[in-house]
């Protein structure tokens, strides 16, 4: 299978730095770099209504998208479950 390649966008690097705890930011940064390797990891789940995915990482979410077809994956929101779907 081939690696993909991550992009994560200006506005989710900054909701990503904005988690407090930096145990929970490298869980976080270590989770999406694994979606390299597998795009669709065991959990995934497709939202509805949208072409995007979330994953769960503790109580964060990781929204992104794929693109299969230009092997990337998009991150696109990094938040607490609470506030990451508004």
């Amino acid at each position: 299978m081939a690696k993909y390649n991550i992009f994560i966008k200006p506005s989710a690097v900054k909701e990503l730095e904005a988690i407090p705890l930096k145990k929970d930011r490298q869980r976080i940064v270590a989770r999406i770099r694994k979606l390299a390797e597998d795009p669709r990891p065991v959990g995934y789940q497709k939202l509805s209504g949208q072409d995007k995915y979330r994953i769960r990482q503790g109580r964060y979410r990781i929204l992104y998208s794929i693109e299969d077809r230009d092997l990337l994956v998009c991150v696109v929101n990094v938040g607490h479950r609470k506030d990451v779907y508004r």
